[in-house]
């Protein structure tokens, strides 16, 4: 009797959706966690070492924020959606044409939405990626310092002043202080080689997440 009770009990159950749900929610919190800190370290990073600010960092930390909440927003709904149309539940609910359609329209309006969403996170990871992609440049610029010679060797970033905003002075791109490399090297390139890694990691949680979740709806 109790076994017949857990498999009527746990058929009314998504499993599948709360798993999504549970990696969305869990994405979104570590990705905007880690994002957050590697953009702020990011900004940090440019006023101190290259004496110069960037706005656009400033604005993409505040998408980043904005796509996370909605994210977190968008699979709890989903799964509410999915409890109410998993097993006896859809029966009472949705009983009638009327009720039926409402439910399909619902479902849809969610699903083009958790499609759009993907498409932004899609758009996110591409970002961080990049920016991932150039600390990891600027790491391996730091590891081909010699210990030996740390002192008299130059990180030279001209090269790469494209990345930097107009106005920007040259010799801000050559950095020669053995104080202001290990500052470079340690407390900026080091760290956010980590935070974007994870930040990149979680987007590719949430990408899982809501494809898990409009298969299910």
């Amino acid at each position: 009797m109790s076994c017949k009770g857990c498999r009527k009990c746990t058929s009314k159950v998504p499993f599948p959706s709360i798993i999504a749900t549970v990696m969305c929610l869990a994405g979104s919190g570590m990705f905007l966690g880690y994002a957050y800190k590697g953009i702020t370290l990011t900004i940090q990073m440019y006023e101190v070492v290259f004496q110069v600010k960037v706005e656009g960092f400033t604005d993409l930390r505040v998408v980043f924020v904005v796509i996370s909440l909605l994210s977190a927003i968008l699979g709890t709904l989903l799964m509410v959606v999915s409890f109410r149309a998993t097993g006896s539940i859809r029966n009472i609910l949705y009983f009638g044409w009327k009720a039926r359609i409402g439910g399909r329209i619902s479902c849809g309006l969610f699903l083009v939405t958790a499609y759009i969403v993907q498409i932004g996170w899609i758009t996110i990871l591409t970002c961080v990626t990049i920016i991932m992609f150039v600390f990891q440049l600027s790491r391996g610029l730091c590891n081909n310092l010699s210990a030996a010679d740390s002192k008299k060797e130059c990180i030279d970033l001209s090269q790469f002043d494209f990345m930097f905003p107009n106005g920007i002075k040259y010799e801000n791109l050559i950095i020669c202080s053995e104080g202001k490399v290990k500052e470079f090297c340690n407390d900026y390139v080091e760290e956010g080689v980590g935070m974007y890694i994870m930040a990149s990691a979680a987007s590719v949680v949430i990408i899982l997440s809501l494809v898990l979740e409009g298969y299910l709806c």
